[in-house]
């Protein structure tokens, strides 16, 4: 017996509402991850069924819709993930952008979904190891849907365990141990000092301007359907500069979602129109 039972009906409420304030697709086999995720924040705000909750956050001026969100959006990420999308970054990207760029000297980068931080992060790694940031203008914006590790990301402090993959040399340019807890790092302050971290629905309106140069959205268009897919990576496309690269997760695609990109491979794009 469950604390509180949901209903067919709770759940088409629940997944409609995630759609509609979000654009993510909730399946019938994520009926368990809601139910976990939100018996918590029903428990939390001392209601007794999921009758109530669904008529909290059917309220679109509720507080709790910032919370909901949080709860149903998913967050895996780790330090240099996909690690051969670095590789490229590094090998052929930025010596590309840096040729075109040569004049302005301007870079900018967008991770779209950046979870708690550890991708954008990366991203300033490879470029500050990789660009003469004292004569170029390089900027990575962080945008979330989820307020919470937004503030995690912001924040750049992770558990010592986190950075275990890394070379003994970036653990000891890039982070520091904190002289209070053995067990955390925190990111040293140059390593932040081109990054901005925004909370940022994608479905909604934009209010940075572009061009970016690359963009990584990856394992985020995986909850939403074909004809929000489009939609996205249309927008995507038009706030990229000409010739601009876009990175998505190992199991995503833009095969016959949109012909504005051409594939590198290893799901790397370059916008082509």
């Amino acid at each position: 017996m469950r604390e509180f039972p949901m209903t067919d009906e709770n759940f088409e409420v629940i997944s409609a509402l995630a759609h509609n304030y979000t654009g993510i697709v909730l399946g019938a086999h994520k009926r368990d991850m809601v139910y976990g995720r939100l018996a918590r924040r029903t428990r939390a705000l001392g209601l007794s069924n999921f009758d109530q909750y669904c008529e909290l956050i059917s309220d679109s001026s509720s507080p709790e819709i910032s919370l909901f969100i949080n709860a149903i959006t998913t967050n895996l990420t780790s330090f240099f993930r996909e690690p051969h999308h670095f590789d490229f970054l590094k090998e052929t990207a930025l010596p590309d952008i840096q040729r075109k760029n040569s004049l302005n000297k301007r870079l900018r980068i967008w991770s779209a979904g950046c979870s708690t931080g550890e991708e954008p992060y990366s991203l300033s790694i490879t470029v500050n190891e990789n660009m003469d940031m004292a004569r170029w203008d390089c900027k990575i914006l962080a945008t979330d849907l989820d307020s919470n590790v937004l503030s995690h990301g912001h924040n750049g402090v992770y558990d010592i365990s986190r950075i275990d993959t890394l070379t003994e040399q970036s653990k000891k340019k890039w982070f520091y141990k904190d002289s209070q807890n053995p067990e955390v790092v925190k990111v040293k302050p140059a390593l932040q000092q081109c990054l901005r971290f925004k909370r940022l629905n994608l479905l909604e309106d934009w209010p940075m301007k572009g061009p970016f140069d690359i963009i990584f959205c990856r394992n985020v268009v995986i909850y939403f359907n074909k004809d929000t897919q489009r939609q996205l990576f249309d927008r995507y496309a038009d706030i990229l500069a000409d010739g601009g690269y876009l990175f998505i997760g190992h199991s995503e695609s833009l095969h016959k979602v949109t012909e504005r990109f051409t594939s590198l491979g290893k799901t790397i794009y370059k916008k082509i129109r």
